[in-house]
């Protein structure tokens, strides 16, 4: 009777000890089933963001123009498309995998925010260059209008100091005279075309010595000249004078006479005379012979 009230008893031990390794054992594995659950989810959501920071490289090297930076950019983006690779490899049973690549995550994550605030701070000083350099153009418009507007203003100036400057000659006469020195209008009896002017004062013009030249246009506007060799320059071109006189200016109104010998044929008609200094015409009149 004692030995089938043992044998009980043993039965009862080993049936409760089954028991509870049982339920340690169902324990267990519904921690492991929740632990593997907890890896997949981490494991999704680090693959999101390596997969992120991969994206991300992409769009830090095509804000920058710096070829090296660019080349560090690319190099942590295959460096993060490998580790991704990687993750997407490895079982969500593989804790010591998952935990090693979200320590490399973490520091994928810190070289990015660094690469980040460099690149913030280039482009920031970037814009302030490109303001600056705005700025100094505009300045340098400004200072070239200016300076344009001076140079008008100083070209204007010095016209009108010119045209201030430049002799007149005004009081113009003509006498036509025979071989006795008498006036005389008949062309066939004209043996001398007597000029005479005047030069008035001018405080502003230079004075010395003055090369006046006088031109003597035909009816048909050809230039009276002994040679054809007499000529002056003027506007950039040379051009026949018939007389030449050699003056000294002092500045005060002057008279100045000049004398034309006829030697060639005239014919009847309205003469023209212009007077010439310093490279300007200075005054201009005409005659008449019959």
């Amino acid at each position: 009777m004692n030995k089938n009230k043992g044998l009980v008893i043993i039965i009862i031990v080993l049936a409760a000890a089954i028991a509870g390794i049982s339920y340690f054992a169902f324990m267990q594995t519904e921690k492991n089933k929740e632990m593997s659950e907890l890896f997949a989810i981490e494991k999704q959501e680090m693959e999101n963001e390596y997969s992120n920071f991969a994206t991300q490289y992409d769009e830090l090297q095509i804000q920058i123009n710096n070829d090296s930076l660019r080349e560090k950019l690319e190099s942590e983006k295959l460096k993060t498309q490998r580790l991704l690779e990687e993750l997407r490899q490895v079982k969500t049973s593989d804790a010591a995998e998952i935990m090693r690549l979200k320590k490399e995550l973490k520091t994928v994550r810190a070289v990015l925010r660094t690469y980040v605030i460099q690149i913030d701070s280039l482009n920031r000083l970037n814009a302030a260059l490109k303001q600056e350099n705005e700025e100094v153009k505009s300045k340098y418009s400004e200072a070239t209008a200016q300076i344009t507007n001076l140079s008008q203003e100083k070209e204007t100036l010095h016209q009108k100091v010119s045209l201030a400057a430049q002799l007149d000659a005004t009081n113009i006469t003509v006498q036509t005279l025979n071989k006795r020195g008498r006036k005389t209008s008949r062309v066939k009896n004209v043996k001398k075309i007597a000029i005479s002017f005047t030069i008035v004062k001018n405080i502003t013009a230079e004075t010395g010595n003055k090369t006046i030249y006088v031109r003597i246009a035909k009816p048909d506007n050809s230039i009276l000249t002994k040679n054809d060799a007499d000529k002056f320059k003027y506007e950039d071109r040379e051009i026949s004078y018939s007389i030449k006189k050699y003056i000294e200016y002092t500045g005060e109104e002057q008279s100045v006479n000049v004398y034309w010998n006829v030697e060639e044929f005239l014919s009847a008609g309205t003469y023209h005379i212009y007077i010439f200094a310093d490279g300007n015409m200075i005054g201009q009149g005409d005659f008449s012979m019959k």
